[in-house]
């Protein structure tokens, strides 16, 4: 099905075959799904850790089914493959005692647990930290919650646009004369994950030293919170709420997106000596850098309407070609507004190799985005397509728990996890509610 795509992206190199990685030995046994938990614990599997996703029978994890599907790959969307690859799938049943007791064997043989289920599930099962603790008691276990796991708020659900609602990030963008609006990206997701990931190889870090494992907490909303930056202290010195300026910057000018003849560009000018350099490089106006108002940052600012009309009525003389070797040349920050679809297919991209063609079982080949990571010593772990629901089932229960056929059939009889033959289409069922 990704034919037409062939000529983009090429084939991933393997890493040295000879060649370690950071995080080998490590074993994650995750819990979590849609996409805070998962891209967590994904980057923990790009740097080598056996993730081992545990997964409802049938279904699996809802994030499965976001489109678009193929056919050939029920339960294994494009958003569910961006960010589940390097794991293995175990499908059991933490309804049944028997599920439980194999999951708790599993954690006996991890160093991370990672869960995002609404507050209480993992008490519902036996699986909190407390319980947990015995079992292993140099676990490092991984919560990520909506609003925290104690405390008024703890039983609140919540998804990456709630936080961006609830925490002010969607009041400073978009245009001043409407509502404010949410990033399309789940940016609260995956920076949440970020902080999750760092904050579980800081806990490894310190039980190296120690011994001793512990609980982690990451709260969207307070991931949220923070990624308002540095306009939440700007408040808090002047009491001012952040204003929402469109593609402007409200510290600096001339910040944002012109016209070239051709192309939409976005340039920006973070002090005077870039905008001198534009003004007498690039635009060949000398006279704009000498002016006494226009030179300094705040007499610009005052004056945004009129110098962004001086410069969009001289950039839409010459097309994006002329002007982007200028710019570049005079070291003035700007870039070509893409859709996703000409980021991914950039010059940038390709030389970065941001973009390669994986294998998978079904499909032959799928398109892979890798990590902004690029490891001397230690480089990541080639990309293995995401799995299916419980396709490691067995392979996992023999090989870490050293289960032969007879147990594995006696599980499979108990209802605790699906028979191995069953890769059919599943059947929508209930989940439980995701922290994000």
């Amino acid at each position: 099905m990704f034919e037409r795509l062939e000529n983009d992206f090429p084939v991933h190199a393997p890493r040295p075959a000879d060649a370690p990685v950071a995080l080998e030995g490590i074993r994650v046994i995750d819990f979590s799904h849609f996409l805070a938990g998962p891209f967590a614990t994904m980057i923990m599997g790009d740097m080598g850790a056996d993730v081992i996703k545990v997964e409802t029978p049938g279904r699996g994890d809802e994030f499965r089914h976001y489109p678009p599907v193929p056919p050939e790959a029920p339960a294994q969307g494009a958003p569910y493959a961006w960010g589940n690859r390097n794991k293995r799938s175990v499908a059991l049943n933490l309804k049944s005692p028997e599920g439980v007791a194999v999951v708790k064997e599993l954690i006996a043989q991890a160093d991370v647990l990672c869960e995002n289920f609404s507050t209480g599930v993992m008490e519902r099962f036996g699986l909190d930290y407390a319980s947990v603790k015995k079992i292993n008691p140099k676990i490092i276990y991984c919560s990520v919650s909506a609003y925290g796991r104690e405390g008024a708020f703890s039983d609140r659900l919540g998804f990456d646009p709630i936080a961006q609602a609830e925490s002010g990030f969607i009041s400073m963008n978009g245009y001043n004369d409407r509502q404010g609006v949410r990033t399309l990206s789940p940016v609260v997701d995956i920076s949440t994950a970020m902080m999750a990931c760092n904050a579980i190889l800081g806990a490894l870090i310190s039980r190296g030293r120690t011994g001793q494992g512990q609980q982690i907490e990451i709260a969207l909303f307070d991931n949220a919170v923070l990624m308002t930056g540095y306009a939440a202290m700007q408040h808090m010195y002047t009491g001012a709420h952040p204003q929402r300026h469109g593609n402007t910057s409200p510290d600096t000018c001339p910040s944002g997106v012109f016209m070239s003849q051709d192309k939409p560009f976005y340039i920006n000018c973070g002090n005077d000596k870039i905008f001198h350099r534009l003004a007498g490089q690039v635009l060949e106006r000398p006279d704009l850098a000498s002016d006494p108002v226009y030179a300094d940052r705040n007499g610009r600012m005052a004056r945004r309407d009129e110098i962004f009309k001086l410069l969009e009525d001289m950039f839409v003389q010459h097309p994006w070609s002329y002007w982007q070797p200028r710019m570049r040349a005079a070291q003035i920050p700007c870039g070509e507004v893409r859709s996703v679809g000409d980021a991914l297919r950039s010059p940038e991209a390709k030389e970065r190799k941001l973009v390669t063609r994986i294998e998978h079982p079904t499909l032959g080949w799928i398109p892979n985005v890798r990590l902004p990571i690029l490891y001397s010593g230690t480089p990541l772990a080639d990309p293995q397509a995401a799995p299916a629901v419980g396709q490691h089932t067995n392979e996992v229960l023999a090989e870490v728990l050293g289960y032969d056929g007879a147990r594995i059939a006696a599980l499979e009889a108990s209802g605790a996890l699906a028979p191995a033959a069953a890769a059919r289409r599943p059947e929508p069922a209930a989940v439980e509610a995701a922290a994000g």
